[in-house]
């Protein structure tokens, strides 16, 4: 199977622990060499929060362990890149008059 370089998952996460310490802590997932997140929504219980980690060799089933531990739900998976080096992204929409 190939190497997972990249993961993109939408979760849903409560307030506590605050997004700078819920996403420090998921930098510390075992592969993970760095992760960030994105507030994508704010409600009076959650956070909907867009979270990206890489690494040399991610564990899918680590990541949602952890994000599980801190309270969260992972909702999807929202990007993969896997292989030797990240492959360029590329508009699937077809063709438009002119192009």
């Amino acid at each position: 199977m190939a190497t997972v370089r990249r993961i993109v998952v939408d979760v849903l996460k409560p307030h506590n622990p605050p997004l700078v310490e819920f996403t420090a802590r998921v930098s510390e997932t075992t592969g993970v060499d760095g992760a960030n997140a994105r507030l994508i929504e704010l409600d009076r219980e959650v956070q909907n929060v867009e979270v990206t980690v890489v690494g040399d060799d991610l564990d899918y089933d680590a990541l949602v362990e952890t994000v599980d531990g801190l309270g969260g739900t992972v909702h999807s998976i929202d990007g993969v890149t896997c292989g030797e080096f990240p492959a360029d992204q590329h508009s699937t929409a077809p063709p438009t008059d002119g192009d």
